[in-house]
C-alpha cells in the first residue's frame, strides 16, 4: 500500500465479506480480520488480491518454546526503504540540474531545454516508476490513490514538454524561461514543464523515504522488543547440562542461567542467588534479587550468580510473547478520529481528481490561457496529499506504544488514549499496590497469657490454605525457627473477605475479621483483646482475630509496608488533575494511617470494601459524575478495572486483573501509572495535533492552488513536507522521559 486510500479500499473490500470485520492499517501494513467458519483465508487473500495488492498470512506463534516473532531472517522493509534510497539518490542528481536550468536565466545556454529533457525523461519514466506501476494497477481494478494525482501529474507536466519542444515554439535554439512562484500565464507552446517533472517526483522520493524510514523508526521499540529472546539454553537432563536451541524447551525443564546470559523463559528460580536485569522489559533500571522460590521473566538478564531455573512459560505464553502481542495489537487498532480522516482519504482521490479538470476548464472558461490552466490544474493534482490523513494516529500511535514497551507500560489500543484524557479520579487499590503486599506477622496477642503458639498453631493450620497476604503473613510467622509444616486442616471454608474456618485436631477454629466471628456467635471477646486490635489499628496495621470452637482465643497483628515510591506517585497524579482515592478491604484505622503517609486525605478513603464490592465502589464514584481510572493487581479487582472507565493494572499482579486492563504495568512501582496516562495523554496530543495539520494543509492548499498561487514545483515540495512533518511529529514520542 502507498497511501491510506489504499488501506480504506483494502478495508473495504474485506468488510463485504459476509461476516468479516477488518481494520486495515497504513502505518503497520497490516489487517487485523475477525472471520466466521464459512470465510477461509485462502478467501482474505484473495479478495486482497483482487483489489489490486498483494497479502500474505502471519506465520503461527511457536507451540514450543522461544520467542520464535523474531525479525526474519531476510528484511523486505529494510531493503524496499534501501532501494527507494537509491532511486531518490539518481533522481535528485539528474534533477539537480534541470531545476537549476529551469530556475535560474543567466544559466540557461543556447539549447539547454534538450539538456534538461535528456536529464529529465530518466525521472519522470524510471524515477516515478512506483507512482506510475501503482496507479496502473489501482486503474485496472476502477480505482485512484494517492499515486494516481502523482503519476497524472508528473505525465501531464512531461507529455506537456515534450509538445512544446517538438510542435511548439520551446526546442527553438535560445529560448529562455523566467522562473515563478505563481502559474506562468504565457503562450502554452513556449513553456515547458522539466523542472517539475524532476523536481516533484524527487521532492515525493524524499518524502517517500523518510516516512519508510520514520515509519522503521517508529516499530523499532517493538522490533527490539521481540528480539530479546535467548536463542538456545543449557538444560539439565539427567544430572548433565545440554545446550540446545530454545524452541526444544518445554515447561517443568530445568535449565542453567550463567552470569550475563539470559533467561531463557519464564521460570521460577530452584537454586541460586543472583540479581536480574529486566530493564528492557520493566523499564526499571535496579537488578532485583532473587533466590529460591522466586520467579524469573524470559528476557531479563542474570547479573550476577548461577541460577537453576524451572521453566513455567514457555513459546507464545511468555510475558514476553504477550507483552509483545499486546503492543502489536494496540498499534494495529484504530481511533474514532482516524476512521473519520479513512473515510475522508476514500473519497478524496476522486473528488481531487474531478477538481482538477474542474481548474482546468474554469480558467480556460475565465479567459485564462492553457498553460495557465494547465499549470494551476498540475498543481492542484499534486498539492492533494491523503497520506498526511493516514498517518497521522497510527504513526503516533506506533511510536507512543513503542515506546512504552520500553518502560514497561503497555497500552492495549488506540480507545484508551481518549479515555486518559477524561479521567478525573484515579482509584487505588491498597495491598499490592500502594503498599508492598508482603505482609508480616508482627504480633500475637493471646486472651491466656501462655496461649500464644497453640494460638499462633491452629491459625497457621487454617491459613495455610487460603492464598490471601494476610494468611501467607499468619503462616510464614508461625514457621518461623521451626520447618516443619502445619498441622492438617479439613472442612475448609473461603468466607470472601470476612475469614476463613477449618477444622484442626478436632478443633472448629475461625480466623478474620471480629464482625464476621460474632456474626458466627462467637461471644464478646472482652476488654482486653478489643483494646489490643484497637492499638493495632490505630499504628495502622490490621488485627486478625481467633477463634477456637467458638471462643476469642487471642489476636494476630500483621502489618503491610508502604512503598517508598507510592506518595511520589500520589503527587504525580495530583499534578495531573487527578483526584486519589484508596480502596481496601482493611479496618478505616489502618487505610486512614496508609493514606495519610502517601497523602491522600480521610475524605477518600473508602476501607472494609470487599472484594465484590469494590465493583460497586467504582460505580458510585462514576454515578457522581466521576470519570474513573482503577489501579489494582489482584484477581479481585478485575471486575473493578472492566468497570472503571480506565483500568490499569501492575504487571507484577494476576494475568486476570492484566487482561481486564486498559493500561498494564510491567513493574509495581505506582510511578508507572503516572507516566502511563502522562505517556497516552503525550500520544493523544500528536495524534490531534497531526490530524489538524493534515486536514488544514489540505483545506488551505487546494484552494490556493486551483486559484493559481501555487507553482506545481512548490506543491510537489509542500504535499512531502505534509508526510514528513506528520511522521517526524510522531516521532517527537520517543524522547519521552519517564518520571520515575
Amino acid at each position: 500500500m502507498t497511501c491510506s486510500s489504499c488501506a480504506a479500499r483494502v478495508e473495504k473490500k474485506l468488510n463485504k465479506l459476509d461476516g468479516v470485520v477488518a481494520t486495515v492499517n497504513y502505518a503497520t501494513e497490516k489487517a487485523k480480520v475477525s472471520f466466521p467458519t464459512t470465510v477461509s483465508t485462502d478467501d482474505l487473500v484473495a479478495t486482497v488480491e483482487a483489489t489490486g495488492y498483494t497479502a500474505t498470512l502471519p506465520a503461527p506463534p511457536a507451540d514450543s518454546a522461544g520467542f520464535t516473532a523474531t525479525a526474519p531472517a531476510t528484511d523486505p522493509e529494510g531493503e524496499h526503504t534501501r532501494a527507494l534510497g537509491r532511486r531518490l539518490l539518481v533522481s535528485a542528481i539528474l534533477a539537480l540540474p534541470v531545476v537549476v536550468l529551469g530556475m535560474v536565466p543567466p544559466l540557461q545556454f543556447t539549447n539547454w531545454q534538450w539538456l534538461a529533457l535528456a536529464l529529465a525523461s530518466p525521472v519522470a519514466v524510471w524515477g516515478a516508476l512506483p507512482f506510475h506501476r501503482a496507479a496502473w494497477t489501482n486503474a485496472r481494478h476502477g480505482a485512484a490513490t494517492m499515486d494516481t494525482l502523482i503519476s497524472v501529474g508528473v505525465i501531464a507536466a512531461y507529455l506537456w514538454s515534450l509538445y512544446a519542444l517538438f510542435f511548439g515554439e520551446a526546442g527553438t535554439p535560445g529560448m529562455r524561461m523566467e522562473f515563478t512562484l505563481l502559474p506562468a500565464r504565457v503562450s502554452g507552446a513556449s513553456e515547458i514543464y522539466l523542472e517539475v517533472v524532476a523536481a516533484v517526483t524527487t521532492f515525493i522520493l524524499a518524502g517517500r523515504y523518510a516516512e519508510a524510514r520514520a515509519k522503521r523508526r517508529s516499530g523499532a521499540a517493538i522490533r527490539a522488543l521481540l528480539e530479546m529472546g535467548a536463542r538456545d539454553v543449557a538444560v539439565v537432563r539427567d544430572g548433565v547440562e545440554v545446550r540446545v536451541p530454545i524452541e526444544r524447551l518445554r515447561v517443568d525443564d530445568t535449565f542453567v542461567v550463567r552470569p550475563g546470559e539470559k533467561v531463557a523463559t519464564d521460570g521460577v528460580v530452584v537454586e541460586g542467588r543472583s540479581a536480574v536485569d529486566a530493564s528492557m522489559l520493566t523499564g526499571e533500571s535496579v537488578p532485583v534479587d532473587v533466590g529460591p522460590g522466586d520467579p524469573v521473566v524470559g528476557a531479563t538478564v542474570n547479573t550476577a550468580g548461577r541460577l537453576l531455573v524451572r521453566a513455567t512459560r514457555v513459546g507464545s505464553d511468555t510475558q514476553l510473547s504477550q507483552l509483545a502481542r499486546l503492543v502489536e495489537d494496540a498499534q494495529n487498532g484504530k481511533a474514532e478520529v482516524q476512521r473519520l480522516a479513512d473515510r475522508v482519504s476514500g473519497v478524496f482521490v476522486p473528488v481531487v481528481l474531478m477538481l482538477a479538470v474542474a481548474t482546468f476548464g474554469l480558467w480556460l472558461g475565465l479567459g485564462g490561457t492553457v498553460t495557465t490552466a494547465f499549470t494551476t490544474a498540475v498543481a492542484v493534482l499534486i498539492i492533494a496529499c491523503p497520506c498526511a490523513l493516514g498517518l497521522a494516529t497510527p504513526t503516533a500511535l506506533m511510536v507512543g506504544t513503542g515506546r512504552g514497551a520500553q518502560l514497561g507500560i503497555v497500552i492495549k489500543g488506540p480507545q484508551v488514549l481518549e479515555s486518559t484524557r477524561r479521567v478525573d479520579t484515579v482509584v487505588l487499590d491498597k495491598t499490592g499496590t500502594v503498599t508492598t503486599g508482603q505482609m508480616r506477622l508482627v504480633d500475637v496477642v493471646p486472651a491466656d497469657p501462655d496461649g500464644a503458639p497453640d494460638v499462633l498453631r491452629l491459625a497457621a493450620a487454617v491459613e495455610h490454605a487460603s492464598e490471601h497476604p494476610i494468611a501467607r503473613a499468619v503462616v510464614a510467622g508461625a514457621r518461623l525457627g521451626d520447618d516443619s509444616p502445619p498441622v492438617a486442616v479439613t472442612e475448609f471454608v473461603n468466607a470472601e473477605g470476612r475469614g476463613v474456618s477449618g477444622v484442626v485436631e478436632g478443633h472448629l477454629v475461625r480466623t478474620g475479621r471480629l464482625s464476621w466471628l460474632l456474626a458466627e456467635g462467637v461471644p464478646d471477646p472482652g476488654a482486653s483483646l478489643r483494646e489490643a486490635a484497637e492499638r493495632a489499628e490505630e499504628a495502622g496495621r490490621t488485627p486478625v482475630w481467633v477463634a477456637v470452637d467458638g471462643t476469642a482465643r487471642g489476636v494476630l497483628v500483621v502489618a503491610d509496608t508502604v512503598k517508598p515510591t507510592s506518595a511520589e506517585a500520589v503527587a504525580g497524579f495530583r499534578r495531573l488533575g487527578l483526584r486519589p482515592v484508596l480502596l481496601t478491604g482493611d479496618n478505616a484505622r489502618a487505610a486512614r494511617t496508609v493514606a495519610a503517609e502517601v497523602g491522600i486525605g480521610p475524605d477518600d478513603v473508602r476501607a472494609e470494601v470487599l472484594p465484590a464490592e469494590k465493583v460497586d465502589a467504582v460505580r458510585a464514584l462514576q454515578d457522581e459524575g466521576a470519570v474513573v481510572a482503577m489501579v489494582g493487581d489482584g484477581v479481585n479487582d478485575a471486575a473493578a478495572l472492566a468497570q472503571a472507565d480506565l483500568g490499569i493494572a501492575m504487571g507484577t499482579g494476576s494475568d486476570v486483573a492484566i487482561e481486564a486492563s486498559d493500561l498494564t504495568l510491567s513493574r509495581g512501582d505506582l510511578r508507572a501509572a503516572v507516566d502511563a496516562i502522562r505517556l497516552s495523554r503525550s500520544t493523544l496530543r500528536i495524534i490531534k495535533g497531526n490530524l489538524f495539520w493534515a486536514f488544514a494543509y489540505n483545506v488551505a492548499a487546494i484552494p490556493l492552488a486551483a486559484l493559481g498561487f501555487l507553482n506545481p514545483l512548490i506543491a510537489g515540495a509542500a504535499m512531502a513536507f505534509s508526510s514528513v512533518f506528520v511522521v517526524t511529529n510522531s516521532l517527537r514520542l520517543r524522547r519521552f522521559a519517564p518520571q520515575s
